[in-house]
């Protein structure tokens, strides 16, 4: 039990002070003077000011408290690697056991797992599990720290003391001596560039333990397809190149062979995430008579930034020409030759809007077209009356072997709503049109439809009487689309409330460019943290399921559910970091989960290093440690050295909460009544025997 002296002045304090003062200069006066009785009076002004400050003893009841000690486990991807989680698990049970000997300490554990960052890296946060784990103790009653760890810790604190950690901190730390392990580290890469065009990736072999040998062989693949083998001596920088092969994301994997012995395999692999970008695309349209939806192609194809448009418009057929000199014509030349012969081959999309045939493109050049085509290629027809009319007078002759339907000579002529077909509300190019319903869609009508027949293609919409109007079709490696009606321009003008023109026109344009995001049998991956999502687009009735194989060689199946026509998903959520390939018959789709190259499997060899300079500076100590050769536990008093050579030191805090407080006045009642009247009777006492 402790006590204290404390005061509760009868008086303010300034009053009090003037009376002490009075008397004191009263005794101190009769003391110059020789006066007999001065010290007595001095005694007794000082007994009476001493009870207006009205003192007390007070006596603090505290009940001990017990010194904390936080015990944080080291659960991050490394510490799965070569039996570490089972050798953690024992040493922890092990610790557990030897505290629990002791009455003083009271024990915390918490687990650290992967951290996730803002920047998507993943990394071992033991400090701030500790921190948390602690904020709510008084840093009195805090006896010390204990991790366990294989020691590659991510955010070691450069002062304990910043974190307001003031008892020492041990690590025990896992793994063995010698570990052996080879890794891969790319030192830098793009992360977009040009389709057709080199990028360039630079990357680095690193051994540890491994005695110097023989180069190591590293496979460089793109989208799970081995591209090149290179022989790299390991801490030698190289660098590899390749042409990027196609739009939207690449993954190039770089794979180290294994040296044998090692630790984990995990870290012989690294990623790279390439987004491939399109130069901009080239598109020729040949417009042939006016008409009033002419420029409806030019002005959607125009407003695309990622289009280059050359467009030319038959004003004058050979059968006008009247011998005016060309030096006086403002109109220019078609330069045919150089287009469908020279350049046809540049270009990404071929639209004809309307054109008749008046021998201003000869046979052979229509050869040339479907040349193209079937060589990868693309067409669009946007087919008015003259595209049902004689061969001699329409195209429909020369490029009958790729067209997807032929005319029949017929015009339907009426008003009617352009349908989606069965078929379209499945196609990526019509399905989800704004405005569609199956009743009655949201859109303007339309007046004039070219019937056709001997259908091959896929009819993603229906004009009057169900008649084929928008028609899809892939010719050899290249495609071709067939608009049987040239009046898109009215939902362009807004006419009867317009409709949804330009996502038509641009997904038709864009789906012959082949866009993967437009074809119709596609599948795709993606991760959504640890969540797995597998999207497949079909133009069947039904999906199957893909099959999925994880970074570790391990394959399950997932089931497709359908989101919408034509639209299929499948999701899981998946244990491991890494690659992902899903197959679904002839179509196959990876993507990486989680970060590229994660921080927690770059470095994976157990080291006391890294912890050492932080804990020892705070009196703490990382020292190997296993099951069977634990250091002693040894309570130390607040402030003493906390390590030494087989043992680690927590300290006994002897902290304690306060319960109660006993106050004892010392003036009050009849002792301290009697106090005053003896030493003031005293005072007069002495007086009163003076001669």
């Amino acid at each position: 039990m402790d006590f204290t002296l404390a005061f509760a002045p009868l008086l303010p304090l300034p009053v009090i002070i003037v009376i002490g003062a009075i008397t004191a200069a009263l005794a101190l006066y009769g003391l110059s003077r020789g006066i007999r009785g001065s010290w007595i009076r001095l005694f007794a002004f000082a007994v009476m000011t001493l009870a207006l400050l009205n003192p007390a003893l007070l006596f603090e009841e505290r009940e001990p408290l017990k010194s904390v000690v936080a015990i944080v486990t080291d659960k991050s991807g490394s510490q799965k690697l070569d039996g570490r989680e089972q050798q953690t698990e024992e040493i922890r049970e092990a610790l557990v056991e030897r505290l629990q000997k002791f009455d003083m300490f009271d024990i915390r554990q918490a687990e650290a797992r992967d951290q996730v960052s803002a920047a998507t890296d993943v990394s071992t946060a033991l400090f701030g599990t500790l921190q948390k784990t602690l904020q709510d103790v008084p840093p009195e009653q805090i006896a010390g720290s204990i991790l366990i760890t294989d020691g590659q810790v991510h955010d070691i604190p450069q002062s304990l003391a910043g974190l307001g950690i003031k008892a020492p901190v041990h690590a025990l730390v896992t793994g063995r001596e010698g570990e052996r392990d080879r890794r891969i580290v790319v030192t830098s890469a793009p992360r977009y560039g040009v389709v057709g065009e080199d990028f360039e990736i630079n990357y680095r072999v690193i051994d540890h333990g491994i005695e110097p040998g023989a180069p190591v062989s590293v496979i460089v693949s793109i989208d799970g397809e081995p591209l090149a083998t290179e022989s790299v001596q390991p801490g030698e920088e190289r660098n590899f190149i390749a042409t990027i092969p196609h739009g939207g994301k690449n993954i190039i994997e770089l794979r180290a062979a294994p040296a044998g012995n090692e630790i984990t395999e995990v870290n012989n692999r690294a990623f790279v995430t390439l987004n491939g970008i399109r130069q901009n695309l080239r598109v020729l349209l040949v417009s042939g008579e006016p008409h009033s939806g002419e420029r409806t192609w030019r002005n959607l194809l125009k407003s695309d930034p990622s289009v280059d448009l050359v467009h030319f418009t038959i004003l004058r057929p050979p059968e006008k020409q009247d011998g005016t000199p060309i030096n006086q014509l403002s109109l220019i030349a078609f330069p045919t030759r150089e287009l469908f012969v020279q350049k046809i081959d540049e270009f990404d999309l071929i639209i004809f809007d309307r054109y008749k045939r008046r021998n201003v493109l000869p046979l052979l050049y229509f050869d040339n077209i479907v040349r193209y085509v079937r060589d990868g290629g693309a067409l669009l027809i946007a087919g008015g009356p003259e595209f049902g009319e004689s061969p001699t007078l329409s195209i429909a002759g020369p490029l009958r072997e790729l067209l997807p339907a032929a005319p029949s000579g017929r015009t339907l002529e009426g008003p009617f709503k352009p349908m989606v077909s069965q078929t379209g509300l499945r196609h990526p190019v019509t399905r989800g049109l704004d405005g569609w319903n199956e009743k009655d869609p949201k859109w303007g009508h339309w007046f004039r439809t070219i019937a056709a027949d001997s259908v091959i293609g896929e009819t993603v919409m229906t004009g009057k009487d169900d008649a084929p109007l928008v028609v899809l079709n892939h010719f050899g490696e290249g495609r071709v689309a067939l608009y049987l009606s040239d009046q898109a321009w009215l939902w362009a003008r807004g006419f009867d409330g317009g409709g949804p023109y330009v996502q038509l026109l641009r997904r038709t344009a864009h789906w012959l460019m082949k866009e993967p995001e437009l074809d119709e049998e596609r599948l795709t991956a993606d991760a959504e943290g640890q969540k797995l999502v597998i999207t497949r687009q079909t133009l069947g009735d039904e999906a199957g399921e893909a099959r999925i194989t994880g970074p570790s060689g391990n394959s399950f199946s997932l089931p497709f559910k359908q989101q919408g026509p034509g639209l299929w998903q499948a999701e899981a959520e998946v244990p491991d970091y890494g690659l992902y390939t899903a197959v679904d018959g002839s179509l196959r789709a990876l993507t990486h989960v989680g970060p590229p190259n994660p921080r927690e499997y770059a470095e994976v060899v157990s080291t006391t290093q890294s912890l050492a300079p932080a804990l020892e500076a705070g009196r703490g100590s990382a020292i190997r440690a296993s099951a069977a050769s634990m250091p002693r536990i040894v309570p130390v008093r607040v402030g003493a050295p906390a390590s030494g050579d087989g043992w680690i030191g927590l300290e006994n805090t002897r902290a304690s909460v306060l319960t109660g407080i006993n106050r004892v006045p010392l003036f009050s009642g009849l002792l301290g009544l009697a106090i005053l009247l003896l030493a003031m009777a005293s005072m007069w006492a002495r007086e009163g025997s003076r001669p």
